[in-house]
């Protein structure tokens, strides 16, 4: 049976499950989340475990990405903090989780009302799981990637307690309003535009240009050309963009198909409009190189472009290297719950204040789970390492406020609170975890170009 988050006893009641975490502090002190529980692991290994599930072709690129900083590498290497975290020691308190919170994995994305948002925007390894595990994650990349910029150490210090800082406070302010209110808590780019100033500002205004920008139409423009018909067709641009011939033609449309019974009636009503006219393999990120990633170019009335991206979705390394078994959520429902994409998804609208109404899911008749969204529908994302190191920390104290929104969303979160409180001892404990963690993840780094070296590993970079 599957285990289920003791905190879901007090989802009715703010002030018992504030009681509850606060009860938690005699047995799980604030000041044991200090130190990372020391390892032998070899984080080579873990690495190569998770390529044997990939396209092999790609595994090259993949390394090469992650080497190209020790931030890089961080930022692909979520299944080898899940390992590190399960052997710590952790509260009883679980949330729906990012599972890869780092810093650059929040950003711009339009909302159905084609408003411009910033929040959390990947969910591939999204799972229920402690809370806490998120909160390290983001901490550890604040210090690395505020090292990465060179800042002095008082400043990547300063930075990444401003994180922690944020959450906990932040927490505190959501659970002062009610369900309804912390629903539709969420961050526009005029937020941030009232807020910024300087280098800031002005990155915010080319951010703002630039994403909306990017739609369908635009892609259309950049990736595709005309076949004899006048029909747009993809351009490969190996090993980037390419097609494939693995799957064909019918089987892609199939597997719309079966996506289509996933979106609501009305997003159905529309996408019945459009019609497939290509589809080709896409790398995107670092550490999702290697997994099968797709998009497909769909045409609708007077051929106006909509284009899809389909991409894997494996199990989370939190239930494989963190070792969380799969924990139901009141309120989300048993539809497809064992389907990885439905999993993404499911998290994500949760996690997100407004998500990509094309949000799908889908497996495979060959067994593989993907979950679908548009593509480049008005991303962006902050360029960190021109950030000076007030920027930075104003980027982290974000970061961290749109977290504690992001855990605030499932039943009993007021334990997080409680477990929290008022003084600062939480937030120190997690930035000396953050400074062990990221000397150890430096050193992970250079174990892994020593694997290239070697010839254990083989490395594409600049691609």
């Amino acid at each position: 049976m599957a285990r289920v988050d003791p905190s879901f006893r007090f989802e009715h009641s703010t002030s018992d499950a504030r009681a509850w975490g606060k009860s938690l502090r005699s047995t799980m002190p604030r000041t044991r989340h200090c130190e990372p529980h020391p390892s032998d692991r070899d984080p080579v290994a873990i690495i190569e475990k998770q390529n044997s599930s990939r396209l092999q072709g790609l595994v090259p690129v993949r390394i090469g990405r992650m080497l190209e900083s020790p931030f890089a590498f961080y930022r692909g290497t979520a299944a080898v903090m899940a390992n590190d975290l399960a052997d710590e020691a952790r509260t009883d308190i679980f949330a729906v989780s990012c599972g890869d919170a780092h810093v650059a994995n929040f950003g711009f994305f339009a909302s159905p009302e084609r408003r411009l948002l910033f929040d959390l925007n990947d969910f591939d390894e999204s799972a229920p799981a402690p809370w806490e595990w998120d909160v390290k994650r983001l901490a550890g990349s604040v210090m690395i990637g505020s090292r990465h910029n060179g800042f002095r150490e008082d400043q990547v210090l300063e930075a990444t307690r401003a994180a922690v800082r944020s959450y906990r406070t932040t927490t505190r302010e959501l659970h002062e309003m009610s369900a309804l209110d912390r629903y539709y808590y969420r961050v526009e780019y005029e937020d941030l535009e009232s807020l910024a100033s300087g280098e800031v500002l002005e990155q915010l205004h080319k951010l703002n240009r630039k994403a909306r920008r990017k739609n369908s139409a635009e892609v259309l423009r950049q990736i595709t050309t005309s076949d004899v018909d006048g029909v747009p067709k993809i351009v490969d641009q190996p090993p980037i963009l390419q097609h494939f011939t693995a799957i064909g033609r019918d089987e892609v449309e199939h597997v719309i198909e079966r996506y289509l019974e996933t979106l609501r009636p009305d997003l159905s009503l529309v996408f019945s409009k459009f019609r497939m006219v290509d589809y080709a393999l896409r790398i995107v990120g670092v550490g999702s190189v290697g997994t099968r990633c797709a998009i497909a170019l769909m045409l609708g009335p007077s051929d106006f472009p909509l284009f899809l991206q389909f991409k894997e979705a494996q199990p989370s390394v939190l239930e494989t290297w963190g070792r969380i078994k799969p924990m139901p959520i009141r309120g989300l429902g048993d539809r497809d719950r064992r389907l990885e994409g439905y999993r993404v998804v499911s998290c994500q609208q949760v996690l997100q204040a407004a998500s990509d109404p094309f949000l799908g899911w889908v497996r495979t008749s060959a067994g593989v789970d993907f979950y679908v969204r548009q593509f480049r529908d008005m991303k962006g994302s902050v360029s960190l390492d021109l950030l000076s190191a007030d920027s930075f920390l104003r980027y982290a104290t974000l970061c961290g406020r749109l977290l504690a929104r992001a855990h605030s969303q499932s039943p009993g979160s007021a334990a997080i609170d409680g477990y929290l409180g008022q003084s600062e001892v939480f937030d120190g404990a997690i930035v000396d975890w953050a400074k062990a963690y990221a000397d150890r993840s430096e050193q992970d780094f250079e174990a892994l170009g020593g694997a290239v070296r070697s010839g254990r590993l083989p490395a594409e970079r600049g691609i």
